[in-house]
């Protein structure tokens, strides 16, 4: 398992010992193995793994890349790409792990792309990731300079794939926790930058979701917001009847004027649109790590400019604002 001791230090050293104090119980109580059936074989799977020496760490490309094929030592390649196998679907990366390239759904690569250039720099900065993922931008983070950068996502399966690339990398200032924004305390006012990305319209309150982030920032820190928006004047929000794109858990998809709306009532300040793009199937697409259907297979087939329920097609835009 993980050394928590550097994360638990950090956290306190910003203030957040209202965190620091609880974080140890709700780990221990998140990795009991009774409240997953695969967690135990999971953890054994990268138990298993030996420790390899590395000749390269890259976390500023767009594929994260660890270690190279002359790297493996003691285990082949078959043999690793069986364990990185045990861990599908790969949803978030690319990633390029001892030579074995791991061909994610989602380019997630392209949508750091996007807001990189338009974000504070993030050198020395404590960064929060809400709904991370399997940690992919969080090493793009610590690539352009973060302090420590501490990824959130309550599916086990992402916190595993972290876990696994993490033992590859080796000791790193970046933590993912199998949790959700709720399990932070209020008022913890700690972060300097805090990231959601695809979150939002998954929240059934997504004004108490703005609010949660807000509270986690330091005062003057910055968010990253990326959501799902439709087009539409200040009052225009979608809420699907039942699915949108195959998805259930969709509650509210704003516009960009009502999603800046929002923003702004909720207290932030110097709100900015930086992109808006529509998700391509280039994007986001089935590929041999990730086999199950994918956009494509969500987008009416006579007009890709709709989802099958008749919904617009999806459409991401990505605000920057302060505390």
């Amino acid at each position: 398992m993980i050394d928590y001791q550097i994360l638990y230090q950090t956290l306190r050293d910003h203030g957040a010992d209202a965190w620091a104090d609880i974080l140890p119980e709700q780990l221990q109580s998140a990795f009991n193995p009774t409240r997953h059936g695969q967690l135990t074989r999971w953890l054994q799977a990268i138990d298993d793994l030996p420790e390899l020496s590395l000749s390269q760490r890259v976390f500023n490309e767009d594929t994260v890349k660890i270690g190279t094929a002359s790297d493996l030592g003691d285990i082949s390649r078959e043999q690793l790409t069986t364990v990185l196998k045990t861990f599908s679907p790969w949803r978030k990366g690319p990633y390029d792990l001892f030579g074995i390239d791991i061909n994610t759904e989602w380019r997630s690569d392209w949508k750091w792309n996007r807001l990189k250039a338009h974000i504070s720099p993030l050198k020395k900065r404590l960064v929060l990731d809400v709904g991370c993922g399997n940690g992919y931008h969080g090493w793009r983070m610590l690539g352009a300079g973060a302090d420590l950068v501490v990824g959130i996502d309550p599916l086990m399966l992402n916190v595993m794939q972290f876990h696994l690339i993490r033992k590859l990398a080796g000791d790193v200032r970046h933590f993912v926790l199998p949790m959700g924004i709720e399990q932070i305390p209020n008022g913890l006012k700690a972060f300097d930058t805090v990231f959601s990305m695809g979150v939002l319209y998954h929240r059934r309150s997504p004004i108490d979701h703005l609010l949660e982030l807000k509270d986690c920032l330091r005062p003057g820190g910055e968010l990253i917001l990326e959501s799902l928006v439709v087009d539409g004047g200040p009052n225009e929000v979608l809420l699907p009847e039942h699915r949108y794109a195959h998805m259930r858990n969709v509650w509210f998809i704003p516009s960009c004027e009502a999603l800046q709306g929002w923003l702004k009532r909720c207290g932030f300040s110097n709100i900015r649109l930086i992109d808006v793009t529509v998700t391509s199937t280039e994007e986001q697409r089935n590929t041999d790590w990730m086999d199950f259907k994918s956009l494509k297979d969500f987008l009416d087939p006579n007009d890709p400019n709709l989802t099958l329920e008749g919904h617009p097609a999806p459409k991401r835009a990505i605000f920057i604002a302060e505390k």
